[in-house]
């Protein structure tokens, strides 16, 4: 007599009751009516989705908001919500940023989406971007990512999606920074073509070295970055701060970045997001802005400056600007000294041309030309800065002057607002800039004048002593460019 049992997944097992017999599948026809509507249903079921608060804090930024959120509710991921926190502003943002406010719904690639975009203005803010930050913070603290944007940022269309998928996708990451590059298909005049063209060279070499070391990134700049809220969370409370951003540090993007790191996470820089900030156009705004930046991390370097970043001033993301800062040092010392020397030898009719010293140019140009080519948005005017070498060692004997007049105010104990600083000289104010060149004329002029008190023979001395000097410095110089110009670049783009 035969026994019928029901065996698994629907299928009948049919075998004598004194010999085991293997199964014997026959199709359900109910069963696999009800997998199609299981996979129907399955599909449907929501999929996690974090959560991204986006922060814009606007000052005077008329002439630029518009564009910030038109390239924000047209990105491929649209943040969950944008606050828009304006303060101390003198002009008509908030007029303009009110009609986007209220809710925002478009069909993405992944389907429909939507945002709510709330226009804030706190009035008068003391502690100017810094408070604007804060403000916007506690109003997304609950989400699990925060996303700061500048007033005058405008990021490719598929920057958040890449951003929110990278940090999303480890836990250890406390913030990731966009690859930034600055717009300049509207700059007019030559003055601000030259220095936006280096403005976008200098931006592209210093996210290329952050590229090439793991894409660690040292500066989670406020232009285009995201942060984990709970990273911000542990960093207030191993730094005993009510706030994540603090005003008493004049790159407060810097010192964030520290002190994330500090609390054991990663900070990190976007091989794929990208984001167009916006550059300095006058030669004021352009040395408040790199004063500014230059005194703050020197702030942050000194030892014993600030007693609250750990292992200063040997915190990993510090050393980094110490080599750029001593870079810098001896970029100065051999112009510097080799215009020195080339007069004093002019002077004299004692001055040999040398076909070697046409390599340390060569080797310049061969590696600004990599660091162009390396551009994603790379034109025949990054190129031409480059190309014609003077452009690009002028725009370096500028940066020179920055980091001058940075260090000098340090070392001096001024008390400045080098916000205030630098608001004035976008109105178009102040010649602050101007001090060292003055200063740097000032000193050649006082070596030319003890240089023609010596007698010809302590002359030849000094230059028989400082030219082979010289000589070596810039070995080791151009030593350095060649490693650095034969770099692969590992298919990143900056």
């Amino acid at each position: 007599m035969n026994a019928q049992h029901g065996g698994p997944d629907g299928y009948q097992a049919s075998a004598p009751s004194d010999v085991e017999q293997p199964y014997v599948r026959t199709q359900d026809p109910n069963l696999a009516a009800y997998a199609d509507e299981f996979l129907d249903a399955v599909d449907e079921l929501p999929t996690l989705r974090p959560t991204v608060g986006c922060i814009i804090p606007a000052y005077n930024e008329a002439e630029t908001i518009a564009g910030v959120l038109d390239s924000l509710l047209q990105q491929t991921r649209l943040p969950d919500v944008v606050h828009l926190v304006i303060n101390n502003t003198s002009d008509d943002s908030v007029e303009i940023a009110s009609h986007y406010a209220g809710p925002h719904t478009r069909m993405t690639p992944t389907g429909e989406q939507s945002t709510v975009i709330y226009v804030h203005d706190i009035g008068k803010n003391p502690d100017k971007k810094v408070g604007a930050l804060n403000y916007g913070y506690s109003l997304v603290e609950h989400m699990d990512f925060l996303l700061g944007v500048d007033g005058d940022t405008t990021p490719e269309p598929d920057a958040i999606q890449h951003l929110v998928d990278e940090i999303a996708s480890d836990d250890r990451i406390g913030g990731i920074s966009a690859v930034y590059s600055i717009d300049d298909s509207a700059v007019d005049g030559i003055v601000p073509k030259f220095l936006i063209a280096g403005q976008r060279a200098q931006f592209s070499a210093f996210n290329m070295q952050n590229l090439l070391k793991g894409r660690n990134m040292a500066v989670l700049g406020g232009q285009f970055s995201i942060f984990s809220t709970q990273a911000l969370r542990d960093v207030m409370r191993d730094s005993h701060q009510r706030t994540p951003w603090v005003s008493d540090s004049e790159v407060e993007d810097s010192l964030l970045s520290l002190q994330i790191k500090s609390a054991g996470y990663l900070t990190k820089i976007s091989a794929r997001a990208r984001a167009h900030v916006g550059g300095m156009d006058t030669m004021r705004s352009l040395d408040a802005q790199q004063v500014k930046w230059n005194f703050g991390a020197i702030d942050l370097m000194w030892p014993g400056q600030r007693g609250d970043t750990k292992g200063q001033p040997f915190h990993p993301n510090l050393r980094l600007r110490w080599f750029e800062h001593m870079s810098m040092v001896q970029n100065i010392i051999t112009r510097f000294a080799f215009v020195v020397l080339l007069a004093c030898s002019l002077s004299i009719s004692a001055f040999v041309f040398s076909p070697w010293w046409v390599i340390p140019p060569l080797c310049a140009v061969w590696l600004n030309f990599r660091v162009a080519h390396s551009m994603e948005f790379a034109n025949r005017r990054d190129y031409l800065f480059v190309l014609l070498v003077f452009p690009a060692e002028l725009y370096m004997v500028i940066r020179m002057g920055h980091f001058a007049r940075a260090w000098t105010k340090f070392f001096s104990n001024q008390q400045t607002d080098n916000w205030a600083a630098q608001a004035k000289a976008e109105r178009g104010k102040g010649i602050a800039w101007m001090y060292p060149f003055i200063i740097a004329t000032f000193f050649f002029l006082v070596f030319m004048v003890i240089w023609f008190q010596l007698p010809i023979g302590a002359k030849s001395d000094v230059l028989a002593a400082c030219w082979p000097v010289l000589g070596v410095i810039t070995v080791l110089q151009t030593a350095w460019m060649i490693i650095k110009a034969s770099k692969r670049y590992r298919g990143y783009k900056a």
